[in-house]
């Protein structure tokens, strides 16, 4: 990297952090701190999603996943969003917003019981840190690439600066310091994709080089139950659907910032925006592999770059490598500056979410009984923060070696815990006999389901964990819960789905007009990945 380069780094990393600290000076409670008081738009909030989802993680992973396992196949994950989206906004978001609630947790409380609340927060706070672990690991990658410093200084850096970011802004500096990192990243990726097919020589030398089996978008060859096909049409598509109903729809990091709209009507907007536009951007940065794989193909010394100490090629290092050898300068400086974006996008918003589901479900719930003083409420709000940034940077210490792409890690990790949430939500607001206690062991089987089906059954693709995790904690929630006595809290006829929903939640949009547009991108993403694959062998 040259003066240049540093320059723009710098620039971008003292403008982020002056426009948290700019934004944050009128923070005075917890309500402004975690959901910006209640006053953020929707198209910030669909543009912050989106930069969020699109971390550091999708931008070394996805192209690693392109290059060195299953090539375009990934794009097969996408088709499942917006169904999700669809079964968000039916089923588990409107209960949330209506509540005005800051952890998404304290919905169970108010549905079910004290337990489930806890267990589901406890296991959303340690899974989490654990997968944000990898985050600042992949870009970490980067900056030892760059500094030449070893790989735990890295780590160290990152977490530092991170956390002051974070301290400093709250939900409202997250939701805008991402629409700026979406632009930057998106230009970083387009940039990235220009140069790496100028240097193989055009579109159709990448065709050429890339090759062909890596260029499927879709196979229908497999089921992935023990046949070797993990990344088959149908366990990405049912796998993607019930991961993404789970991460859109119950986990805090996502929902925290859909509870920050003003209305359930701009939740919901803000839910079919991002439904919309983020195939595009998933298309893109996986077109990014298919460039890179080629320029590696034809020109081999390429590999030398991303091999490490042990002989082996480190993918996840592709992007990054060809990026500062390849690029002009000023360049380089902005795509380092857009996969810093990446990972501060997705660490700001993670590390507040961690903070908030702290203070609801365990401090305020469990330690504090009387009202607290809203500069002492802030000033702890912030220091969980600081812990818990802490806390993700040390898991970042022991990711290296779960998979070959991060991206693929990062799913790996998140599946064992899917299923299980997402059917405790369900179990919520599609039952009436479900109960506290019968949720507790629903979930405690599922997850146990999947830690077993990873041990002993390697033969199934983990994206169906995210299904099976579902399926075994609501069948055993619900049977459990007509077993076991135990006492359903009153008034839950607002907090359980009704067929008219339009009057439930006091919608002011035809929303079912919105769902059927979903329902039709739905066919229209199948035909683009046609579209490339077609493109691929012409």
């Amino acid at each position: 990297m040259t003066g240049i380069d540093w320059t723009i780094v710098a620039l971008y990393m003292a403008g982020m952090i002056g426009m948290s600290a700019y934004v944050g000076r009128r923070q005075k409670s917890e309500q402004d701190y975690y959901l910006g008081g209640n006053r953020m738009g929707v198209w910030p909030i669909a543009l912050s999603t989106m930069a969020t989802q699109c971390s550091t993680n999708s931008l070394l992973g996805a192209p690693a996943f392109v290059i060195a396992v299953g090539g375009l196949l990934w794009l097969q994950y996408e088709l499942a969003v917006p169904l999700a989206m669809i079964g968000i906004m039916l089923f588990l978001l409107p209960f949330f917003r209506k509540l005005n609630l800051v952890s998404v947790y304290e919905y169970l409380e108010h549905r079910f019981g004290v337990g489930s609340r806890t267990l589901l927060s406890v296991l959303f706070q340690f899974l989490r840190a654990f997968s944000t672990g990898v985050t600042v690991y992949g870009i970490s990658l980067v900056i030892r690439e760059l500094l030449g410093i070893p790989l735990w200084a890295a780590i160290i850096i990152l977490g530092i600066i991170t956390v002051i970011y974070d301290c400093l802004g709250g939900m409202r500096a997250v939701i805008y310091s991402d629409v700026i990192q979406m632009a930057i990243l998106y230009l970083g990726i387009i940039l990235c994709l220009y140069y790496a097919v100028q240097m193989t020589g055009g579109w159709s030398a990448v065709w050429e080089y890339f090759p062909e089996e890596q260029s499927r978008t879709m196979d229908f060859s497999g089921h992935g139950l023990g046949d070797g096909k993990t990344f088959a049409f149908l366990p990405m598509l049912f796998g993607g659907l019930f991961l993404y109903l789970s991460y859109y729809g119950c986990d805090q990091t996502q929902v925290q910032r859909e509870l920050s709209t003003a209305s359930i009507d701009d939740t919901n907007m803000s839910l079919f925006i991002g439904g919309i536009l983020r195939f595009p951007l998933v298309v893109t940065y996986s077109l990014v592999g298919v460039a890179i794989g080629a320029y590696a193909v034809k020109n081999p010394e390429f590999l030398e770059l991303i091999t490490e100490a042990g002989g082996e090629a480190n993918y996840n290092l592709a992007v990054p490598a060809f990026c500062i050898n390849y690029l002009p300068r000023g360049i380089v400086g902005l795509i380092i500056v857009s996969l810093f974006a990446a990972a501060m996008s997705s660490l700001d918003s993670t590390i507040n979410s961690l903070s908030a589901t702290t203070m609801r479900d365990i401090v305020q719930r469990f330690f504090v009984r009387d009202a607290m003083p809203q500069r002492r409420e802030l000033l702890l709000s912030r220091l969980l923060t600081v812990f818990w940034g802490g806390l993700c940077v040390g898991f970042s210490f022991f990711v290296a070696d779960i998979s070959a792409s991060v991206i693929e890690t990062i799913n790996m990790i998140g599946s064992l815990i899917n299923g299980p949430i997402l059917a405790t939500f369900l179990l919520a607001t599609l039952t009436r006999r479900a109960n506290d206690r019968g949720v507790v062991i629903g979930i405690l089987a599922g997850f146990g389901g999947n830690l077993l089906t990873w041990k002993y059954l390697p033969g199934v693709s983990w994206l169906w964990w995210n299904v099976t995790g579902c399926l075994i904690t609501f069948a055993g929630g619900y049977l459990a819960s007509l077993l076991c006595k135990c006492p359903i809290p009153a008034g839950i006829d607002d907090l359980v789905f009704k067929r008219d929903s339009r009057r439930q939640f006091n919608y002011k949009r035809n929303w079912k007009l919105y769902q059927a547009i979903l329902a039709g991108y739905f066919a229209v993403m199948i035909l683009v990945l046609w579209l490339i694959r077609t493109w691929a062998v012409s």
